[in-house]
């Protein structure tokens, strides 16, 4: 089961920590789900997601400052002894001391963050949905041309890091070289990225490993990038029959995503740079609507309607 050290969440939104009293270093999150609690302040604790990061906003604050000590310390234990991971309190708000003292006797670490609750719900979600994402790592080079996000698959030694390199003289940004890891964020979307130890480093054989961010500049290098086309290189087969139209689509699946899938055979002098740059730049038309080869075949069949009807009239 994937999970995230409560430090690192921590770290990532710029939480201040109001019980530092508190060792949390091998606290886990385990679901990128949050919960808001409203009912459970009220004292109603059935179907409790308590497994997940607990959020008060100034409605709730506000709903336990109202209370008197006493009532409100009742209530406050009750939520707070429910072995939660974690609260986070939203808007800067400043829980009172019995409160800090209640977390800290259940050791409960306690936060609190500047931003509103709306904007920080939607960035802790967003966060923690990449990070707890499904995982799979895939051989291959994942670079960024034209905003759209190429992997390219194929055997080593065909020339998928030769080809990323060029493209990245070319001005385009490399994601990962070798190993991507590619993380379900939704039906729709796969993000790649690079294991942290090969990170902006692409390996040439016969040179061996050079680092791109040194070399051409932080521009050059990105950390993630939403995958939206797979190019498959393989060895030029003089017996097979490649598709020279591109009407019918191929697609490959991963983690249940499928993605449109090109299939590149390799042969001396192929340019490979610039035949990924005029994938990507034709997988964007398509999303925009204009599709090349169809509207080849569209004027195919009006020229042949117009003949055939020239010919019935001669």
């Amino acid at each position: 089961m994937s999970s995230v050290q409560l430090a690192q969440l921590v770290q990532e939104m710029n939480l201040t920590n109001l019980t530092p009293e508190i060792d949390y270093k091998d606290i886990q999150i385990l679901t990128a789900e949050i919960n808001r609690p409203a009912l459970q302040l009220a004292g109603f604790l059935e179907h409790f997601a308590n497994e997940r990061v607990q959020i008060i906003g100034y409605v709730e604050y506000s709903y336990l400052m109202q209370l008197n000590p006493q009532e409100r310390a009742f209530k406050y234990e009750r939520f707070i002894s429910s072995k939660i991971p974690c609260i986070v309190f939203c808007r800067q708000t400043d829980p009172s001391r019995d409160m800090l003292e209640l977390a800290i006797k259940y050791n409960v670490p306690t936060f609190v963050t500047e931003k509103t609750t709306s904007a920080f719900m939607a960035e802790i979600i967003r966060w923690l949905g990449v990070q707890l994402a499904p995982c799979i790592s895939i051989h291959g080079v994942l670079v960024d041309v034209y905003g759209e996000g190429v992997l390219i698959t194929g055997e080593s030694g065909i020339g998928k890091s030769e080809a990323a390199l060029e493209l990245i003289k070319r001005g385009h940004r490399l994601v990962s070289d070798d190993v991507v890891e590619l993380r379900k964020v939704s039906d729709v979307t796969l993000v790649g990225s690079a294991p942290d130890i090969t990170r902006h480093f692409i390996e040439l054989r016969g040179i061996g490993i050079i680092d791109v961010k040194a070399l051409f500049g932080v521009g050059s290098v990105k950390n993630t990038q939403a995958v939206d086309m797979v190019i498959k290189l393989e060895e030029w087969d003089r017996n097979k029959e490649y598709d020279r139209l591109g009407l019918n689509e191929e697609y490959i699946d991963y983690l249940g995503n499928k993605l449109v899938c090109y299939s590149i055979p390799v042969r001396p002098g192929r340019n490979l740079a610039v035949i990924v740059e005029s994938a990507a730049v034709n997988h964007r038309q398509k999303k925009m609507g204009y599709n090349a080869a169809e509207e080849l075949y569209k004027r195919v069949q009006a020229n042949i309607a117009r003949r055939r009807s020239e010919a019935e009239n001669v």
